[in-house]
């Protein structure tokens, strides 16, 4: 068989561990050239490591593949940007950008500091735009290039204590399908990709009661390895009119997520006030409301 990336350059961040190591691997078996980027911080974030980085671009030379590590944070612009230049420096090209790096700093909403919720915004969401933007000028000049980008359903259906997390996660949605109208034109492709696979952020999740242990217990049967396929595809040439999409995996399973448009309506020829809205608008629109789900909640079944 072909390799369906053989010769691209691509950029996985947050790739010394977990989901970000996979794709890494997979990428460099598929004939791909990786830079493989992570500063190789804790889970929050704190602290820094090249050891992670480091051992996964042995890794891919032990098994034949091609691969230089680069430890910049996503975090800072200036940074950022220093990923890119990496892959242009050593590789000459830029094919592919897979924004994976991530922290988590969980906390109940009225007791999050703003510190936290800035971490992990800049980390997850101006950490891919960082990327990102600094990719885009390379693509558009050679008119090609794939992103894709790491959502989470704690954004798109919702979990408790991650305020800063969801949003940053649904903020990267709205990203990728920007990039995906704006550089359309250009034969630039963005895509969502939603994991679920344990790996050290997910084991930092309470398991304080008996379902929550059960939960992660099911967590622990997905291994990372599972979301890298997909990742691959999305970088190909195959996947070259998947473009905007939200895409779960899930074990063995691949979802694609519905997004967002309208779904009921209310109409008054005279208008509306706040009074006939609670008597006539609302209890019109009430039977199609959305209940306060959480990830679990909608993904009842065991993985398979």
């Amino acid at each position: 068989m072909s390799k369906s990336l053989q010769d691209k350059v691509i950029i996985v961040t947050g790739a010394g561990r977990g989901i970000g190591r996979e794709i890494a691997l997979l990428c460099a078996g598929e004939g791909a050239k990786v830079v493989v980027n992570d500063p190789g911080g804790a889970a929050d974030g704190a602290g820094a490591n090249a050891a992670p980085a480091e051992e996964v671009v042995e890794e891919i030379k032990k098994r034949g593949g091609t691969a230089v590590a680069n430890f910049e944070s996503v975090a800072e612009a200036i940074p950022a940007s220093k990923i890119v230049k990496t892959a242009t420096d050593h590789f000459g090209r830029l094919d592919g950008v897979v924004n994976n790096a991530g922290i988590l700093r969980d906390m109940i909403f009225h007791k999050m500091s703003v510190e936290a919720f800035e971490a992990v915004i800049k980390v997850h969401l101006m950490g891919s735009f960082y990327v990102s933007h600094a990719a885009a000028r390379i693509f558009r000049e050679q008119e090609s290039g794939s992103f894709v980008h790491f959502t989470s359903t704690s954004g798109l259906i919702g979990n408790f204590g991650q305020a800063n997390y969801a949003a940053a996660k649904l903020g990267i949605v709205g990203l990728s399908k920007s990039i995906a109208l704006d550089m359309g034109r250009f034969n630039v492709r963005s895509n969502c990709v939603s994991p679920f696979a344990w790996t050290r952020m997910i084991g930092t999740i309470p398991t304080e009661t008996d379902a929550e242990k059960a939960r992660v217990e099911k967590i622990k049967q997905m291994g990372p390895e599972k979301i890298a396929p997909l990742c691959g595809y999305l970088l190909g040439d195959s996947a070259k009119d998947v473009t905007g999409q939200i895409f779960g995996v899930r074990m063995n399973e691949i979802f694609l997520f519905s997004q967002n448009r309208p779904i009921r309506s209310v109409q008054r020829n005279e208008g509306w006030t706040p009074q006939s809205i609670a008597e006539h608008g609302m209890p019109a629109l009430k039977g199609s409301f959305y209940k306060l789900d959480r990830s679990a909640d909608i993904f009842t079944w065991d993985p398979v």
